[in-house]
């Protein structure tokens, strides 16, 4: 079992920079895939980047990290525009992140950038 814990979400204006944290619980965390996914009022759940995709929406502006000694995933956000705003949600799987749903999610924590 692994539970992800996200952080670091905010309101943040056009332009601007923050850093999500997901923190993980759980044995041998460091051997599943993870990624993050975000999801806009009135809009579908949708990819945004893992360790071997980003998705074209946020290219050259997002990267994705971690650090295994601390359990934890990090998502870098610069350059943000409004359209990034989007409950950001962590998720792990065994397998991978891109097909289907993965196994295990986080609560999501709220990104708002401002205009």
């Amino acid at each position: 079992q692994v539970q992800l814990l996200e952080s670091g979400g905010g309101l943040v204006q056009a332009g601007g920079s923050l850093r999500l944290s997901c923190s993980a619980s759980g044995r041998a965390f460091s051997r599943y895939a993870t990624g993050w996914f975000r999801q806009a009022p009135g809009k579908e759940r949708e990819f945004v980047i893992s360790f071997s995709k980003t998705a074209d929406s946020v290219k050259g502006r997002f990267t994705i990290s971690r650090d295994n000694a601390k359990n934890t995933v990090y998502l870098q956000m610069n350059s943000l525009k409004p359209e990034d705003t989007a409950v950001y949600y962590c998720a792990a799987d065994p397998v991978s992140v891109r097909r289907g749903t993965p196994d295990y999610w986080g609560q999501g924590t709220q990104v708002t950038v401002s205009s």
